[in-house]
Protein backbone atom coordinates (compact mmCIF):
# COMPACT_ATOMS: atom_id res chain seq x y z
CA UNK A 1 0.00 0.00 0.00
CA UNK A 2 1.26 3.45 -0.94
CA UNK A 3 0.21 6.31 1.33
CA UNK A 4 -0.06 9.97 0.40
CA UNK A 5 -1.49 12.89 2.34
CA UNK A 6 -5.25 12.30 2.81
CA UNK A 7 -5.29 9.17 0.66
CA UNK A 8 -4.47 5.47 0.51
CA UNK A 9 -3.77 3.58 -2.68
CA UNK A 10 -4.84 -0.06 -2.31
CA UNK A 11 -4.62 -1.24 -5.90
CA UNK A 12 -1.49 -3.03 -7.14
CA UNK A 13 0.94 -0.89 -9.13
CA UNK A 14 1.58 -2.94 -12.25
CA UNK A 15 4.36 -2.17 -14.70
CA UNK A 16 3.70 1.23 -16.23
CA UNK A 17 1.04 2.23 -13.71
CA UNK A 18 3.50 4.55 -11.99
CA UNK A 19 3.24 6.78 -15.07
CA UNK A 20 -0.44 7.34 -14.27
CA UNK A 21 -0.55 7.01 -10.48
CA UNK A 22 1.97 9.78 -9.83
CA UNK A 23 1.88 11.52 -6.43
CA UNK A 24 0.75 14.81 -8.00
CA UNK A 25 -2.03 13.15 -10.00
CA UNK A 26 -3.32 11.27 -6.96
CA UNK A 27 -3.22 14.44 -4.88
CA UNK A 28 -5.26 16.16 -7.59
CA UNK A 29 -7.90 13.38 -7.46
CA UNK A 30 -7.88 13.58 -3.66
CA UNK A 31 -8.51 17.32 -3.84
CA UNK A 32 -11.43 16.77 -6.21
CA UNK A 33 -12.91 14.28 -3.75
CA UNK A 34 -12.31 16.60 -0.81
CA UNK A 35 -14.05 19.51 -2.55
CA UNK A 36 -16.90 17.72 -4.30
CA UNK A 37 -17.44 14.31 -2.69
CA UNK A 38 -19.95 15.51 -0.10
CA UNK A 39 -22.10 17.23 -2.74
CA UNK A 40 -22.06 14.09 -4.82
CA UNK A 41 -23.30 12.07 -1.84
CA UNK A 42 -26.07 14.61 -1.20
CA UNK A 43 -27.19 14.34 -4.81
CA UNK A 44 -27.32 10.55 -4.59
CA UNK A 45 -29.50 10.94 -1.50
CA UNK A 46 -31.75 13.26 -3.51
CA UNK A 47 -32.06 10.53 -6.14
CA UNK A 48 -33.15 8.08 -3.46
CA UNK A 49 -35.77 10.52 -2.15
CA UNK A 50 -37.19 10.95 -5.64
CA UNK A 51 -37.36 7.18 -6.14
CA UNK A 52 -39.30 6.92 -2.90
CA UNK A 53 -41.75 9.60 -4.09
CA UNK A 54 -42.25 7.80 -7.40
CA UNK A 55 -42.89 4.52 -5.58
CA UNK A 56 -45.46 6.38 -3.47
CA UNK A 57 -47.37 7.35 -6.62
CA UNK A 58 -45.86 10.66 -7.72
CA UNK A 59 -45.28 11.24 -11.44
CA UNK A 60 -42.44 13.13 -13.08
CA UNK A 61 -43.06 16.59 -14.50
CA UNK A 62 -41.18 19.65 -15.71
CA UNK A 63 -39.86 21.72 -12.81
CA UNK A 64 -41.96 24.78 -11.92
CA UNK A 65 -39.00 26.54 -10.30
CA UNK A 66 -36.94 26.54 -13.51
CA UNK A 67 -39.61 27.71 -15.94
CA UNK A 68 -37.65 30.93 -16.56
CA UNK A 69 -34.69 28.89 -17.84
CA UNK A 70 -36.88 26.84 -20.17
CA UNK A 71 -38.57 29.95 -21.52
CA UNK A 72 -35.45 32.15 -21.57
CA UNK A 73 -33.47 33.27 -24.61
CA UNK A 74 -29.94 31.90 -24.15
CA UNK A 75 -27.48 29.64 -25.93
CA UNK A 76 -24.46 27.54 -25.01
CA UNK A 77 -20.92 28.55 -25.94
CA UNK A 78 -19.72 27.29 -29.34
CA UNK A 79 -17.53 24.21 -29.54
CA UNK A 80 -13.99 24.19 -31.01
CA UNK A 81 -13.33 23.35 -34.67
CA UNK A 82 -12.60 19.65 -34.09
CA UNK A 83 -16.04 19.25 -32.50
CA UNK A 84 -18.08 21.02 -35.18
CA UNK A 85 -18.57 17.89 -37.31
CA UNK A 86 -19.73 14.84 -35.39
CA UNK A 87 -21.56 12.83 -38.05
CA UNK A 88 -20.49 9.52 -36.56
CA UNK A 89 -18.86 8.68 -33.24
CA UNK A 90 -17.74 5.18 -32.39
CA UNK A 91 -17.78 3.98 -28.80
CA UNK A 92 -15.85 1.31 -26.95
CA UNK A 93 -13.66 0.47 -23.98
CA UNK A 94 -10.17 1.85 -23.42
CA UNK A 95 -8.42 -1.47 -24.10
CA UNK A 96 -5.29 -0.83 -26.16
CA UNK A 97 -6.09 -2.60 -29.45
CA UNK A 98 -9.69 -1.44 -29.47
CA UNK A 99 -8.60 2.14 -28.84
CA UNK A 100 -6.30 2.01 -31.87
CA UNK A 101 -8.97 0.45 -34.07
CA UNK A 102 -11.62 2.96 -32.97
CA UNK A 103 -9.35 5.94 -33.58
CA UNK A 104 -8.51 4.52 -37.03
CA UNK A 105 -12.12 3.63 -37.89
CA UNK A 106 -12.92 6.67 -40.01
CA UNK A 107 -15.34 8.01 -37.42
CA UNK A 108 -15.32 11.70 -36.55
CA UNK A 109 -15.02 10.90 -32.87
CA UNK A 110 -14.15 8.03 -30.54
CA UNK A 111 -15.91 7.95 -27.19
CA UNK A 112 -13.43 6.08 -25.00
CA UNK A 113 -15.52 4.50 -22.30
CA UNK A 114 -14.62 4.03 -18.65
CA UNK A 115 -18.30 3.32 -17.97
CA UNK A 116 -20.85 0.91 -19.51
CA UNK A 117 -18.54 -0.61 -22.15
CA UNK A 118 -15.80 -1.18 -19.60
CA UNK A 119 -15.57 -3.69 -16.76
CA UNK A 120 -14.16 -1.57 -13.90
CA UNK A 121 -11.33 -3.82 -12.80
CA UNK A 122 -8.37 -1.95 -11.35
CA UNK A 123 -6.25 -3.00 -14.32
CA UNK A 124 -8.81 -1.73 -16.84
CA UNK A 125 -9.24 1.63 -15.15
CA UNK A 126 -5.55 2.47 -14.84
CA UNK A 127 -4.31 0.82 -18.02
CA UNK A 128 -7.04 2.67 -19.92
CA UNK A 129 -5.58 5.95 -18.73
CA UNK A 130 -2.16 4.92 -20.06
CA UNK A 131 -3.67 3.95 -23.39
CA UNK A 132 -5.42 7.29 -23.85
CA UNK A 133 -2.31 9.24 -22.92
CA UNK A 134 -0.28 7.25 -25.44
CA UNK A 135 -2.98 7.75 -28.07
CA UNK A 136 -2.82 11.52 -27.61
CA UNK A 137 0.97 11.40 -27.83
CA UNK A 138 0.69 9.31 -31.01
CA UNK A 139 2.86 6.57 -29.52
CA UNK A 140 0.20 3.92 -28.91
CA UNK A 141 0.99 0.55 -30.55
CA UNK A 142 -0.07 -3.04 -30.00
CA UNK A 143 1.07 -6.46 -31.19
CA UNK A 144 -1.33 -9.35 -30.75
CA UNK A 145 -0.55 -12.99 -29.98
CA UNK A 146 -0.35 -13.80 -33.70
CA UNK A 147 2.16 -11.05 -34.33
CA UNK A 148 -0.21 -8.57 -36.00
CA UNK A 149 0.91 -4.99 -35.36
CA UNK A 150 -1.45 -2.06 -34.70
CA UNK A 151 -0.63 1.65 -34.71
CA UNK A 152 -2.38 4.97 -35.25
CA UNK A 153 -3.14 6.16 -38.75
CA UNK A 154 -2.56 9.67 -40.04
CA UNK A 155 -6.03 11.05 -39.27
CA UNK A 156 -7.36 9.60 -36.02
CA UNK A 157 -10.80 10.42 -34.68
CA UNK A 158 -11.32 13.19 -32.13
CA UNK A 159 -11.07 11.72 -28.64
CA UNK A 160 -13.92 11.98 -26.14
CA UNK A 161 -13.92 10.27 -22.74
CA UNK A 162 -16.80 8.94 -20.65
CA UNK A 163 -16.03 8.66 -16.93
CA UNK A 164 -18.18 6.56 -14.64
CA UNK A 165 -21.51 7.85 -13.38
CA UNK A 166 -21.86 9.63 -10.05
CA UNK A 167 -23.17 6.49 -8.35
CA UNK A 168 -20.04 4.35 -8.74
CA UNK A 169 -17.04 4.29 -6.35
CA UNK A 170 -13.38 3.51 -6.94
CA UNK A 171 -12.58 1.40 -3.92
CA UNK A 172 -8.87 1.01 -4.73
CA UNK A 173 -8.23 4.65 -3.80
CA UNK A 174 -9.36 5.88 -0.39
CA UNK A 175 -9.63 9.55 0.47
CA UNK A 176 -10.14 10.32 4.15
CA UNK A 177 -10.84 6.58 4.70
CA UNK A 178 -13.63 6.38 2.09
CA UNK A 179 -13.55 5.23 -1.53
CA UNK A 180 -13.02 8.03 -4.01
CA UNK A 181 -15.83 8.81 -6.44
CA UNK A 182 -15.27 6.75 -9.59
CA UNK A 183 -16.21 9.69 -11.84
CA UNK A 184 -13.68 11.98 -10.15
CA UNK A 185 -10.98 9.31 -10.37
CA UNK A 186 -11.54 8.82 -14.11
CA UNK A 187 -11.92 12.51 -14.88
CA UNK A 188 -9.13 13.64 -12.58
CA UNK A 189 -6.42 11.33 -13.87
CA UNK A 190 -7.32 12.00 -17.49
CA UNK A 191 -7.51 15.77 -17.28
CA UNK A 192 -4.39 15.99 -15.09
CA UNK A 193 -2.24 14.02 -17.51
CA UNK A 194 -3.86 14.89 -20.82
CA UNK A 195 -5.39 18.39 -20.80
CA UNK A 196 -2.17 20.19 -21.72
CA UNK A 197 -1.22 17.43 -24.16
CA UNK A 198 -4.52 17.93 -25.97
CA UNK A 199 -4.21 21.71 -26.03
CA UNK A 200 -0.71 21.41 -27.45
CA UNK A 201 -2.15 19.33 -30.30
CA UNK A 202 -4.90 21.88 -31.00
CA UNK A 203 -7.68 19.94 -29.29
CA UNK A 204 -9.04 19.96 -25.73
CA UNK A 205 -10.46 17.62 -23.07
CA UNK A 206 -13.87 16.45 -24.29
CA UNK A 207 -16.18 14.34 -22.16
CA UNK A 208 -19.44 12.41 -22.20
CA UNK A 209 -21.30 12.58 -18.88
CA UNK A 210 -23.50 9.55 -18.07
CA UNK A 211 -26.42 8.64 -15.85
CA UNK A 212 -27.33 12.12 -14.64
CA UNK A 213 -30.80 12.58 -13.22
CA UNK A 214 -30.98 16.34 -12.60
CA UNK A 215 -29.56 19.72 -13.51
CA UNK A 216 -28.05 19.91 -10.03
CA UNK A 217 -25.84 16.97 -10.97
CA UNK A 218 -24.83 18.91 -14.09
CA UNK A 219 -24.07 21.91 -11.90
CA UNK A 220 -21.72 19.75 -9.86
CA UNK A 221 -19.88 18.68 -13.01
CA UNK A 222 -19.65 22.31 -14.10
CA UNK A 223 -18.07 23.23 -10.78
CA UNK A 224 -15.63 20.32 -11.10
CA UNK A 225 -14.65 21.60 -14.55
CA UNK A 226 -14.19 25.13 -13.24
CA UNK A 227 -11.92 24.03 -10.42
CA UNK A 228 -9.89 21.69 -12.63
CA UNK A 229 -9.26 24.37 -15.23
CA UNK A 230 -8.15 26.86 -12.61
CA UNK A 231 -5.96 24.34 -10.80
CA UNK A 232 -4.28 23.22 -14.03
CA UNK A 233 -3.89 26.72 -15.40
CA UNK A 234 -5.99 26.24 -18.54
CA UNK A 235 -8.61 28.73 -19.76
CA UNK A 236 -12.13 28.49 -18.38
CA UNK A 237 -14.44 26.91 -20.95
CA UNK A 238 -11.68 24.72 -22.37
CA UNK A 239 -13.38 21.52 -21.20
CA UNK A 240 -16.44 20.54 -23.24
CA UNK A 241 -18.98 17.89 -22.29
CA UNK A 242 -21.88 16.14 -23.97
CA UNK A 243 -24.51 14.92 -21.54
CA UNK A 244 -26.21 11.59 -22.13
CA UNK A 245 -29.92 11.99 -21.56
CA UNK A 246 -30.33 8.39 -20.54
CA UNK A 247 -32.56 8.66 -17.50
CA UNK A 248 -36.24 9.51 -17.52
CA UNK A 249 -35.87 12.27 -14.89
CA UNK A 250 -33.18 13.99 -16.98
CA UNK A 251 -35.57 14.18 -19.96
CA UNK A 252 -37.62 16.67 -17.95
CA UNK A 253 -34.54 18.84 -17.32
CA UNK A 254 -32.78 19.05 -20.69
CA UNK A 255 -32.88 22.85 -20.86
CA UNK A 256 -31.69 23.15 -17.30
CA UNK A 257 -28.81 20.71 -17.84
CA UNK A 258 -27.62 22.64 -20.88
CA UNK A 259 -27.94 25.88 -18.93
CA UNK A 260 -25.83 24.65 -16.03
CA UNK A 261 -23.08 23.56 -18.43
CA UNK A 262 -23.56 26.36 -20.95
CA UNK A 263 -19.89 27.46 -21.04
CA UNK A 264 -18.74 23.82 -21.15
CA UNK A 265 -21.55 22.21 -23.16
CA UNK A 266 -21.05 20.18 -26.32
CA UNK A 267 -24.69 19.10 -26.50
CA UNK A 268 -26.89 16.19 -25.51
CA UNK A 269 -27.00 12.55 -26.59
CA UNK A 270 -29.99 10.22 -26.80
CA UNK A 271 -28.71 7.34 -24.67
CA UNK A 272 -31.49 5.00 -25.69
CA UNK A 273 -30.65 1.80 -23.83
CA UNK A 274 -30.18 3.26 -20.38
CA UNK A 275 -33.24 5.43 -21.01
CA UNK A 276 -35.41 2.33 -21.41
CA UNK A 277 -33.87 0.84 -18.26
CA UNK A 278 -34.54 4.08 -16.39
CA UNK A 279 -38.17 4.08 -17.50
CA UNK A 280 -38.59 0.61 -16.01
CA UNK A 281 -36.76 1.60 -12.85
CA UNK A 282 -38.75 4.79 -12.24
CA UNK A 283 -42.12 3.04 -12.18
CA UNK A 284 -41.54 -0.58 -11.18
CA UNK A 285 -44.89 -0.89 -9.38
CA UNK A 286 -47.11 0.53 -12.13
CA UNK A 287 -48.73 -2.30 -14.07
CA UNK A 288 -49.76 -0.02 -16.92
CA UNK A 289 -46.11 0.86 -17.57
CA UNK A 290 -44.87 -2.70 -18.02
CA UNK A 291 -42.97 -2.85 -21.31
CA UNK A 292 -43.04 -5.67 -23.91
CA UNK A 293 -40.03 -7.64 -25.20
CA UNK A 294 -37.03 -5.37 -25.38
CA UNK A 295 -36.81 -5.83 -29.15
CA UNK A 296 -40.24 -4.19 -29.46
CA UNK A 297 -39.19 -1.04 -27.58
CA UNK A 298 -37.89 0.78 -30.63
CA UNK A 299 -37.11 4.46 -31.12
CA UNK A 300 -40.45 4.98 -32.84
CA UNK A 301 -42.74 3.88 -29.99
CA UNK A 302 -44.58 6.89 -28.50
CA UNK A 303 -42.57 7.57 -25.35
CA UNK A 304 -39.24 7.10 -27.13
CA UNK A 305 -40.31 9.24 -30.09
CA UNK A 306 -41.33 12.03 -27.71
CA UNK A 307 -37.96 11.90 -25.95
CA UNK A 308 -35.89 11.99 -29.13
CA UNK A 309 -37.97 14.79 -30.65
CA UNK A 310 -37.67 16.90 -27.50
CA UNK A 311 -33.91 16.34 -27.31
CA UNK A 312 -33.25 17.51 -30.87
CA UNK A 313 -35.53 20.53 -30.49
CA UNK A 314 -34.03 21.54 -27.13
CA UNK A 315 -30.46 21.28 -28.37
CA UNK A 316 -30.97 23.35 -31.49
CA UNK A 317 -32.90 26.01 -29.64
CA UNK A 318 -29.80 26.43 -27.48
CA UNK A 319 -27.16 26.13 -30.23
CA UNK A 320 -26.02 22.72 -28.96
CA UNK A 321 -25.31 19.51 -30.87
CA UNK A 322 -27.93 16.78 -30.76
CA UNK A 323 -26.31 13.34 -30.94
CA UNK A 324 -28.27 10.23 -31.86
CA UNK A 325 -28.32 6.85 -30.17
CA UNK A 326 -26.29 3.70 -30.51
CA UNK A 327 -26.41 1.31 -33.44
CA UNK A 328 -25.40 -1.89 -31.64
CA UNK A 329 -25.30 -4.25 -34.62
CA UNK A 330 -22.15 -6.33 -35.07
CA UNK A 331 -22.01 -7.30 -38.76
CA UNK A 332 -20.76 -10.81 -39.42
CA UNK A 333 -17.62 -10.92 -41.55
CA UNK A 334 -18.08 -14.64 -42.20
CA UNK A 335 -21.82 -14.98 -42.21
CA UNK A 336 -24.83 -14.61 -44.44
CA UNK A 337 -24.42 -11.56 -46.69
CA UNK A 338 -28.17 -11.31 -47.20
CA UNK A 339 -28.74 -11.20 -43.44
CA UNK A 340 -25.98 -8.62 -43.06
CA UNK A 341 -27.52 -6.38 -45.71
CA UNK A 342 -30.93 -6.63 -44.07
CA UNK A 343 -29.44 -5.66 -40.72
CA UNK A 344 -27.46 -2.78 -42.26
CA UNK A 345 -30.63 -1.54 -43.93
CA UNK A 346 -32.17 -1.36 -40.46
CA UNK A 347 -29.23 0.72 -39.21
CA UNK A 348 -29.53 3.00 -42.25
CA UNK A 349 -33.24 3.53 -41.64
CA UNK A 350 -32.60 4.35 -37.98
CA UNK A 351 -29.93 6.92 -38.87
CA UNK A 352 -32.14 8.47 -41.55
CA UNK A 353 -34.78 8.94 -38.86
CA UNK A 354 -32.24 10.77 -36.72
CA UNK A 355 -31.25 13.08 -39.57
CA UNK A 356 -34.92 13.85 -40.24
CA UNK A 357 -35.44 14.72 -36.57
CA UNK A 358 -32.56 17.22 -36.64
CA UNK A 359 -29.70 15.24 -35.15
CA UNK A 360 -26.17 16.36 -35.96
CA UNK A 361 -24.52 12.97 -35.57
CA UNK A 362 -24.87 9.50 -34.15
CA UNK A 363 -23.20 6.58 -32.40
CA UNK A 364 -22.08 3.18 -33.64
CA UNK A 365 -20.56 0.25 -31.78
CA UNK A 366 -18.49 -1.30 -34.57
CA UNK A 367 -16.09 0.03 -37.24
CA UNK A 368 -18.07 -1.70 -40.02
CA UNK A 369 -21.03 0.60 -39.26
CA UNK A 370 -19.02 3.81 -39.64
CA UNK A 371 -19.40 4.01 -43.47
CA UNK A 372 -23.17 3.46 -43.25
CA UNK A 373 -23.72 6.17 -40.63
CA UNK A 374 -21.31 8.57 -42.32
CA UNK A 375 -23.04 8.17 -45.67
CA UNK A 376 -26.47 8.88 -44.15
CA UNK A 377 -25.35 12.03 -42.33
CA UNK A 378 -23.18 13.35 -45.15
CA UNK A 379 -26.08 13.07 -47.58
CA UNK A 380 -28.73 14.15 -45.09
CA UNK A 381 -26.79 17.27 -44.10
CA UNK A 382 -25.65 18.03 -47.68
CA UNK A 383 -22.05 17.85 -46.56
CA UNK A 384 -22.49 20.49 -43.83
CA UNK A 385 -20.76 19.72 -40.50
CA UNK A 386 -24.04 19.95 -38.57
CA UNK A 387 -27.60 21.24 -38.82
CA UNK A 388 -27.60 23.50 -35.77
CA UNK A 389 -29.49 26.14 -37.72
CA UNK A 390 -32.47 23.80 -38.08
CA UNK A 391 -34.90 24.78 -35.37
CA UNK A 392 -37.59 22.28 -34.46
CA UNK A 393 -40.20 24.81 -33.34
CA UNK A 394 -42.86 22.37 -34.48
CA UNK A 395 -42.02 20.02 -31.61
CA UNK A 396 -44.43 20.15 -28.69
CA UNK A 397 -43.83 17.43 -26.09
CA UNK A 398 -45.79 17.20 -22.86
CA UNK A 399 -45.00 15.38 -19.63
CA UNK A 400 -47.71 12.91 -20.58
CA UNK A 401 -45.97 12.18 -23.87
CA UNK A 402 -42.69 11.38 -22.10
CA UNK A 403 -44.51 9.11 -19.65
CA UNK A 404 -46.66 7.27 -22.20
CA UNK A 405 -45.09 3.86 -21.71
CA UNK A 406 -48.57 2.33 -21.78
CA UNK A 407 -48.91 2.95 -25.52
CA UNK A 408 -45.87 0.87 -26.38
CA UNK A 409 -47.01 -1.85 -28.80
CA UNK A 410 -45.67 -5.37 -28.64
CA UNK A 411 -45.96 -8.66 -26.81
CA UNK A 412 -44.27 -10.39 -23.90
CA UNK A 413 -43.10 -13.73 -25.22
CA UNK A 414 -41.08 -16.78 -24.27
CA UNK A 415 -38.51 -15.73 -26.87
CA UNK A 416 -38.23 -12.33 -25.21
CA UNK A 417 -37.81 -13.91 -21.78
CA UNK A 418 -35.14 -16.28 -23.09
CA UNK A 419 -33.29 -13.42 -24.75
CA UNK A 420 -33.28 -11.42 -21.52
CA UNK A 421 -32.06 -14.41 -19.50
CA UNK A 422 -29.40 -15.38 -22.06
CA UNK A 423 -28.06 -11.87 -22.57
CA UNK A 424 -28.21 -10.97 -18.89
CA UNK A 425 -26.29 -14.08 -17.84
CA UNK A 426 -23.70 -13.91 -20.61
CA UNK A 427 -23.02 -10.22 -20.12
CA UNK A 428 -22.44 -10.59 -16.38
CA UNK A 429 -19.99 -13.41 -17.13
CA UNK A 430 -18.08 -11.24 -19.60
CA UNK A 431 -18.11 -8.34 -17.13
CA UNK A 432 -16.72 -10.47 -14.30
CA UNK A 433 -13.84 -11.57 -16.52
CA UNK A 434 -12.92 -8.02 -17.49
CA UNK A 435 -14.91 -7.35 -20.68
CA UNK A 436 -17.45 -4.55 -20.47
CA UNK A 437 -18.59 -4.75 -24.09
CA UNK A 438 -19.37 -8.12 -25.64
CA UNK A 439 -20.80 -9.36 -28.91
CA UNK A 440 -23.80 -11.54 -28.07
CA UNK A 441 -26.15 -12.75 -30.82
CA UNK A 442 -24.74 -10.22 -33.32
CA UNK A 443 -25.33 -7.23 -31.02
CA UNK A 444 -22.84 -5.32 -28.91
CA UNK A 445 -24.13 -5.68 -25.38
CA UNK A 446 -22.92 -3.49 -22.54
CA UNK A 447 -24.05 -2.73 -19.01
CA UNK A 448 -27.01 -0.68 -20.25
CA UNK A 449 -28.51 -3.47 -22.36
CA UNK A 450 -27.88 -5.98 -19.58
CA UNK A 451 -29.75 -3.63 -17.23
CA UNK A 452 -32.78 -3.71 -19.54
CA UNK A 453 -32.68 -7.50 -19.62
CA UNK A 454 -32.53 -8.11 -15.90
CA UNK A 455 -34.95 -5.27 -14.98
CA UNK A 456 -37.52 -6.55 -17.48
CA UNK A 457 -37.33 -9.99 -15.91
CA UNK A 458 -37.81 -8.44 -12.47
CA UNK A 459 -40.75 -6.35 -13.69
CA UNK A 460 -42.49 -9.28 -15.37
CA UNK A 461 -42.14 -11.42 -12.24
CA UNK A 462 -43.24 -8.55 -9.99
CA UNK A 463 -46.48 -8.09 -11.95
CA UNK A 464 -47.13 -11.77 -12.67
CA UNK A 465 -47.13 -11.12 -16.40
CA UNK A 466 -48.47 -13.87 -18.63
CA UNK A 467 -46.38 -14.80 -21.64
CA UNK A 468 -48.08 -14.80 -25.02
CA UNK A 469 -47.64 -18.59 -25.02
CA UNK A 470 -49.56 -18.91 -21.75
CA UNK A 471 -47.25 -19.40 -18.74
CA UNK A 472 -47.02 -16.76 -16.03
CA UNK A 473 -43.55 -15.33 -15.43
CA UNK A 474 -42.40 -16.42 -11.97
CA UNK A 475 -39.03 -16.76 -10.30
CA UNK A 476 -39.35 -20.52 -10.72
CA UNK A 477 -39.96 -20.18 -14.46
CA UNK A 478 -36.98 -17.84 -14.80
CA UNK A 479 -34.75 -20.32 -12.98
CA UNK A 480 -35.97 -23.08 -15.30
CA UNK A 481 -35.23 -20.95 -18.36
CA UNK A 482 -31.87 -20.01 -16.85
CA UNK A 483 -31.00 -23.71 -16.43
CA UNK A 484 -31.91 -24.37 -20.06
CA UNK A 485 -30.13 -21.33 -21.48
CA UNK A 486 -26.94 -21.85 -19.49
CA UNK A 487 -26.93 -25.48 -20.58
CA UNK A 488 -26.97 -24.34 -24.21
CA UNK A 489 -24.26 -21.77 -23.56
CA UNK A 490 -22.05 -24.35 -21.85
CA UNK A 491 -22.52 -26.81 -24.70
CA UNK A 492 -21.67 -24.17 -27.33
CA UNK A 493 -18.49 -22.82 -25.64
CA UNK A 494 -17.10 -26.00 -24.06
CA UNK A 495 -16.23 -26.76 -20.45
CA UNK A 496 -12.92 -24.86 -20.35
CA UNK A 497 -14.41 -21.56 -21.53
CA UNK A 498 -17.49 -22.12 -19.40
CA UNK A 499 -15.48 -22.52 -16.20
CA UNK A 500 -13.27 -19.53 -17.05
CA UNK A 501 -16.44 -17.42 -17.19
CA UNK A 502 -17.02 -17.76 -13.42
CA UNK A 503 -20.45 -19.41 -13.89
CA UNK A 504 -21.25 -19.82 -10.19
CA UNK A 505 -20.65 -16.16 -9.36
CA UNK A 506 -22.36 -15.09 -12.59
CA UNK A 507 -25.51 -16.95 -11.64
CA UNK A 508 -25.35 -15.60 -8.11
CA UNK A 509 -25.25 -12.00 -9.36
CA UNK A 510 -27.88 -12.64 -12.05
CA UNK A 511 -30.37 -14.08 -9.58
CA UNK A 512 -29.63 -11.32 -7.11
CA UNK A 513 -30.39 -8.49 -9.59
CA UNK A 514 -33.23 -10.19 -11.50
CA UNK A 515 -35.05 -12.10 -8.76
CA UNK A 516 -34.65 -9.91 -5.68
CA UNK A 517 -37.71 -8.71 -3.78
CA UNK A 518 -36.90 -5.06 -4.55
CA UNK A 519 -35.49 -3.80 -7.84
CA UNK A 520 -31.78 -3.20 -7.24
CA UNK A 521 -30.72 0.20 -8.57
CA UNK A 522 -27.74 -0.90 -10.71
CA UNK A 523 -26.39 -4.40 -11.34
CA UNK A 524 -22.86 -2.97 -11.26
CA UNK A 525 -23.15 -2.01 -7.58
CA UNK A 526 -23.38 -5.61 -6.25
CA UNK A 527 -21.13 -6.68 -9.13
CA UNK A 528 -18.29 -4.53 -7.78
CA UNK A 529 -18.02 -6.89 -4.83
CA UNK A 530 -16.74 -9.62 -7.19
CA UNK A 531 -14.10 -7.62 -9.06
CA UNK A 532 -10.40 -7.35 -8.33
Amino acid sequence: MTTHAKLELNGPVEAGFEEVLTPDALEFVAELEHRFGARRRELLEARARRRARLLAGELLDFLPDTRAIREGDWTVSPVPPDMQQRWVEITGPTERKMTINALNSGADGFMADFEDANAPTWHNMVDGQRNLRDAIDGTITYRDSEGKFYELGSNPATLLVRPRGWHLPERHLLVESGPVTGALFDFGLYVFHCARRLLHKGSAPYFYLPKMESHLEARLWNDVFGFAQEALGIPRGTIKATVLIETLPAAFEMDEILYELREHSAGLNAGRWDYIFSAIKCFPDRREMVLPDRGDVTMTVPFMRAYTELLAATCHRRGAHAMGGMAALIPSRKGNEEANEKALDGVRTDKEREVSQGYDGTWVAHPDLVPVARDVFEKGLDGKPNQLERRRDDVQVSAGDLLDLASTPGAITEKGLRTDVNVGFQYISFWLTGRGAAAINSLMEDAATAEISRSQIWQWIHHGVQLEEGPTVTAELVRQVLDEETGRIRESVGDEVWQAGRPGETREIFERVALSEDLIEFLTLPGYEYLD
